[in-house]
């Protein structure tokens, strides 16, 4: 082994081979720990301290990595691209590997520009377990800091993102502390632990981690005081599993929404029933008559009903991708509350690129089918918007690729919030890992507020989440059915909703600080070596 470390295309293949193994971290196969031995490995192939260790090959080990990360990792997006962009194959990979070579960037930066900060004076001895430490303080933050970048560059897209490997682990108590962001830091931690345990036989950053894990973890219910309520709501989520080549058909338009009203019909004796996103395949001014017979039907049987829908504004052509609510909006209205327009609406603001709106779109719309798809030119809402509420509940809402952004939906969390909603059509991505990822990281989402989840989609998964109790009841993927359960409450506010990521981004800096006060002192350290030399 050692004599093929030596050769840099074997290191490649390695690197690629960890980066792969990463997906089996993630939703469905949920082997958290493989993420654990996959950095371990990227670690001990860049060897930080060796002398022979260059920018140049960091960079390129941390590509492959990123390129066999992403590669397996987002592989689901090639169905919706295969299936309904209308390519060839050949262009569809072509597709796919330009996305993950992207993507694979932020880790190869990350690794370039730790590599360079820590090489900038290299310590005149690399062999003290301090040396390592100095590299990992470097990486940690620039690793962090293009993950970040990753979720903000070209409207981001943060999925994969490290701190989602530990949403079904025993470490989710973390989750209402620091968030999903806090959770990637705390893998790179136990990553470098390990590393250091098995290359190095060095126990004591491993004994040092979790004694602060634990600390934490006995501390925990004193910075996020939530507890269930005796209130329980009981509600209705209805999956359509209407096919993708019928959605936006015209001549099913009235077929498809007559089924939705069918499933609900025999099930009105809840407080909240949900239909997924654009359940309705009218625009929303075309569907007024539907709608308010659906409104009047709905507050008949004392409850409220939540539905995607388009709205086409014809004075302005746009068109926005809402959630709307029909029937009563507190439990003492006397009948429903909807007309077109009204103010009791969530209007999706991060828009999902190529599906949702084409950037550049004058050039890349004639090229293929991909960037011509329907409803693939929505305006977006405003950043901020009201909670919706239906028959006294107020419901934190999230559109399908809206849930992977813990800021946007913090930002719009209220601390009278009673249920986070998220909504979405995975039917782009048949039988294939990203809608358990989806779900995976609703739940995420889930734990960071301590909201109870209702997720409801087209053709699965749709599902209700406890993150107390860390239970989930959800119905099969690819068939028409209905969930009815009841959801108990949660009250209080839990230390990331009130504080975000700024401890996080705090104690960050802190390390970056005392990694660039450790490089100064080396820095004059070796200049006065260098001087008693030369005297």
């Amino acid at each position: 082994m050692t004599n093929l470390l030596k050769i840099f295309w074997f290191k490649k293949l390695l690197a690629i081979f960890a980066g792969a193994c990463m997906t089996l971290s993630y939703a469905p196969f949920n082997y958290w720990p493989m993420s654990f031995f996959c950095f371990a490995i990227i670690i001990w192939l860049v060897k930080p301290t060796d002398e022979n260790t260059t920018v140049k090959k960091s960079a390129q080990l941390g590509f492959y990595f990123g390129l066999g990360w992403f590669g397996v990792g987002i592989s689901w997006v090639h169905v919706a691209i295969a299936d309904f962009g209308g390519l060839p194959l050949i262009i569809s990979l072509l597709i796919m590997l330009i996305l993950c070579a992207y993507l694979a960037l932020y880790p190869a930066l990350a690794f370039a520009l730790s590599c360079k900060l820590y090489q900038y004076k290299r310590p005149s001895s690399s062999r003290s377990k301090y040396c390592l430490l100095h590299w990992f303080s470097y990486f940690s933050i620039c690793f962090i800091l293009m993950e970040t970048l990753r979720g903000i560059v070209l409207t981001g897209f943060p999925w994969l993102s490290l701190g989602y490997i530990l949403t079904d682990s025993p470490l989710n108590f973390l989750s209402p502390i620091i968030g999903e962001f806090g959770l990637s830091f705390v893998v790179l931690i136990l990553s470098f632990a390990g590393y250091l345990l098995f290359q190095t036989k060095q126990v004591w950053f491993l004994l040092a981690s979790l004694s602060i894990l634990f600390i934490t973890l006995l501390i925990s219910p004193y910075l996020s005081n939530t507890q269930h309520q005796d209130k329980q709501v009981k509600v209705l989520l209805v999956q359509g599993n209407i096919e993708q080549q019928l959605k936006w058909n015209p001549d099913h338009a009235w077929s498809i929404m007559q089924k939705y009203q069918d499933l609900t019909r025999k099930n009105w004796d809840v407080d909240l029933v949900v239909w997924p996103e654009a359940a309705i395949s009218k625009v929303e001014y075309l569907a007024g008559d539907f709608l308010t017979q659906l409104d009047s039907a709905a507050a008949f049987n004392n409850t409220a009903l939540i539905t995607g829908i388009v709205d086409y504004q014809f004075d302005t052509k746009a068109i926005y991708n809402n959630l709307i609510v029909v029937g009563k909006r507190n439990p003492d209205s006397k009948q429903g509350h909807y007309h077109y327009l009204h103010d009791n609406r969530y209007t999706k603001h991060k828009l999902l690129p190529i599906g949702e709106f084409v950037p550049f779109e004058d050039i890349l719309r004639p090229l293929a089918p991909l960037f011509n798809l329907a409803m693939s030119s929505f305006s977006e809402g405003e950043a901020i918007q009201k909670n919706l509420v239906a028959n006294g509940l107020n419901i934190l809402p999230a559109n399908c690729f809206e849930i992977v952004f813990s800021h946007f939906l913090r930002q719009n969390y209220q601390t009278n919030s009673d249920l986070l909603l998220t909504v979405s059509n995975d039917a782009w991505f048949g039988d294939s890992h990203g809608p358990h990822q989806h779900m995976q990281i609703a739940r995420m989402r889930s734990q960071e507020l301590r909201l109870p989840l209702l997720r409801v989609t087209n053709n699965g998964i749709t599902a209700v989440y406890d993150p107390i109790d860390d239970i989930q009841q959800s119905t099969p993927q690819f068939e028409t059915n209905v969930l009815k359960t009841q959801v108990k409450t949660i009250s209080g506010d839990t230390f990331y909703s009130q504080h975000g990521d700024k401890p996080m981004r705090f104690l960050l800096l802190l390390i970056f600080l005392c990694a660039v006060l450790a490089t100064c002192k080396q820095i004059k350290t070796n200049q006065t070596l260098n001087l008693a030399q030369t005297k």
